[in-house]
């Protein structure tokens, strides 16, 4: 089971946070800088924080070097993912 999610990172934020969605994206704010991977890393860490699962299970599938980015969740359902994330119905 697993989940793809567009979301809009916003590279060198004061701290890592879920800022909320932007119509079907979710915007995540990281302090990591858009350089060798290191905002995709924490990107992983953060939406994984914020569900409650290992950052393993959390990997950036599309737009490695865009600020809009597609990311894979396994072992979370969709229904889930979403309350989690408070995402509005």
């Amino acid at each position: 089971m697993t989940v793809r999610l567009l979301v809009k990172v916003v590279p060198g934020a004061s701290r890592d946070a879920i800022a909320g969605w932007l119509g079907e994206a979710l915007k995540v704010r990281v302090s990591a800088p858009p350089e060798k991977g290191k905002a995709n890393k924490a990107v992983q860490q953060v939406i994984a924080r914020a569900l409650g699962l290992p950052s393993r299970d959390i990997s950036v599938v599309a737009g490695q070097t865009n600020p809009r980015k597609t990311v894979e969740i396994s072992g979370m359902d969709e229904a889930e993912v979403f309350k989690q994330l408070d995402r509005p119905g």
